[in-house]
């Protein structure tokens, strides 16, 4: 159904940025120059940005892929130090990237290579719609850094979110609205809160997260089991409501599958409010191609992350030693 209902796209950057993304890992020092040999490919991480981002300048296209890239390393960071206990470590990585954000000018030669990361694509990511996105995007990421340290909590005590909870911190450990704020970036144009707030955006834009978000739950699910994670929509289902694991996948996918059937009934809605912005004027034309260039991507993000998780290295859990811990992970005792 979601081949059928999504075919796939790919940005026409797609090539340049692969090797970019194995020449930045290593300037960057976010993983091994032998381990970005050995599985940056593989892990795809670029694909999936070149195939809900389309249409995106190639500068653009370019930062958006280096800090989704950026995003994989800080969730496997988080996770080992989660692992291993390090709460102090993670409190000062918090802390930093919360700090990075607020002046990532300032970070930019820090000594932990992935606050340095970090703030290298704060700082372009920053450098295209002015001031009042920024200062959004920041909102929502600082809002991430908080979900991220509620997960460590959640982790050390072993405590398992209710479903609904789980719901609400997932949309913001999955970055939701930051990825949505991205969706503006690709298409050159800031939206007005007038049009982000209407009930049909909003409810557009949640079905293509909320889809992606628990349809990687579906695929981390034998992983995330093996590691004794406590966050994923499939295990808050078999701890609190009693599901067996067979039926809590059913529920998952059920769930899933019917963000597909919103997103395509909201989408309707929302091709006629930017039918309605152009008004014959210049600025109502711009308005309606920004709002459709935004929608256009909310649908490649189905696609994009369907193919994502059946071609990346990093959910292929059979043919690792550990089910628990990936093998490009740099350091398993600690922190990179």
């Amino acid at each position: 159904m979601i081949e059928a209902e999504f075919p796939r796209h790919r940005h026409e950057y797609w090539p340049e940025l692969q090797q970019r993304a194995r020449s930045w890992l290593v300037e960057k020092r976010l993983m091994s120059a032998d381990k970005v040999a050995r599985y940056a490919d593989a892990l795809c991480y670029t694909d999936l940005v070149a195939g809900y981002y389309v249409g995106a300048a190639d500068e653009v296209v370019a930062a958006i892929a280096d800090f989704s890239t950026w995003f994989f390393v800080w969730d496997d960071r988080h996770d080992r130090q989660a692992v291993h206990g390090r709460v102090a470590s993670w409190r000062v990585l918090r802390n930093r990237l919360h700090a990075a954000l607020d002046a990532p000018e300032s970070a930019l030669r820090h000594e932990d290579p992935l606050v340095a990361a970090f703030s290298e694509c704060v700082m372009r990511l920053f450098s295209h719609l002015g001031p009042a996105w920024n200062a959004r995007f920041a909102e929502h990421f600082h809002a991430v850094i908080e979900a991220y340290d509620r997960e460590f909590a959640n982790r050390r005590t072993g405590t398992v979110p209710g479903v609904d909870a789980y719901i609400a911190l997932r949309r913001h450990t999955f970055a939701h609205w930051v990825w949505l704020d991205l969706l503006e970036l690709a298409a050159g144009r800031e939206l007005p809160d007038s049009i982000r707030r209407r009930p049909e955006y909003r409810k557009a834009a949640l079905a293509s997260q909320d889809f992606s978000a628990w349809y990687n739950d579906l695929c981390s699910l034998p992983k995330e089991i093996a590691g004794d994670e406590v966050h994923n929509l499939g295990i808050s289902l078999i701890h609190h409501e009693g599901l067996s694991l067979e039926a809590a996948v059913t529920e998952v996918r059920r769930r899933t599958i019917s963000r597909i059937t919103e997103f395509l009934a909201a989408e309707r809605d929302v091709l006629k409010m930017a039918d309605d912005a152009e008004d014959g004027t210049e600025a109502g034309h711009a308005l309606g191609a920004g709002l459709r260039g935004c929608l256009f991507n909310m649908r490649n993000w189905f696609s994009s992350v369907y193919w994502f998780h059946h071609e990346s290295g990093r959910y292929r859990v059979d043919t690792w030693d550990d089910r628990s811990t990936p093998p490009y992970i740099s350091d398993p005792a600690g922190e990179r």
